[in-house]
């Protein structure tokens, strides 16, 4: 599934329509729709216009403010991601920008709210420390604030969703607020469901507005990569959606 997941999304699935139609030869009519197909897929994913549609179709509310976080009894952060040997912390490996931007708002929320915060993100490649521990450490050390749990087994967003409600039922906790990027939250916040949590949505990193004028439909390599991580969570909302219709012919 994982191997799947890559070739369907871009550049790779692009570069593979180019190359089927290079294959059938550009002179024929089937050849060079693929080869037109696969370049201008490629192009127009690259642009601002077609990045913030994908994230933004993505995306839940925002919190009003703490006041929405009455009933949880916990914050959770889920990792998204790490540098390796990054240099300028010490602490060898380091949050990805991604999980900054979620580590800076739980730590907001915690203030607000004052809630136990836990930490979910384990070893993906069999790392020497889990992502968990290194959100603690930019927690601990950078916002000086606290954490009460970490959740460092997970290797994906069901694995945090699973390990997470194993963690805080020992604990008799059973709502909590979750915290990820706007456009990963809802699947995020449909597994966390499915593990029996009860989830106030607190999603950050929202899709900026794409410019004015031309410069909507002008290719950038950064909204490639911002078009590929929405279509990468599309993937992961039909594969949700199929594990719980399965489930449901299952019962």
């Amino acid at each position: 599934m994982e191997a799947l997941k890559y070739l369907l999304l871009p550049p790779v699935v692009n570069a593979l329509l180019i190359l089927g139609g290079l294959a059938m030869g550009a002179r024929r009519l089937a050849g060079g729709l693929l080869v037109t197909l696969g370049l201008a897929s490629l192009l127009a994913l690259s642009t601002p216009l077609a990045s913030h549609a994908l994230r933004q179709g993505l995306e839940p509310p925002a919190l009003a403010g703490p006041g929405q976080l009455r009933q949880a009894e916990a914050i959770v952060i889920l990792g998204g991601g790490r540098d390796y040997a990054s240099p300028e912390f010490g602490w060898g490996d380091a949050p990805s920008n991604a999980s900054w931007r979620r580590l800076a708002y739980g730590a907001h929320l915690h203030r607000e709210t004052r809630l136990p915060l836990l930490v979910s993100g384990g070893r993906v490649h069999d790392e020497h420390s889990a992502e968990a521990s290194l959100m603690a450490a930019a927690l601990r050390e950078v916002f000086e604030v606290p954490v009460r749990w970490m959740e460092g087994r997970s290797r994906s967003t069901a694995e945090n969703a699973r390990y997470t409600a194993e963690m805080l039922g020992g604990d008799g906790i059973g709502h909590v607020a979750l915290v990820s990027q706007a456009w990963h939250l809802p699947r995020a916040v449909a597994e966390f469901e499915r593990a029996g949590l009860s989830v106030t949505a607190a999603p950050t990193e929202f899709a900026s507005a794409p410019p004015p004028g031309v410069q909507v439909v002008i290719p950038r390599a950064y909204h490639l990569h911002q078009s590929t991580r929405a279509l990468h969570e599309w993937l992961g909302r039909a594969d949700l959606a199929l594990r719980n219709h399965l489930l449901r012919r299952g019962d």
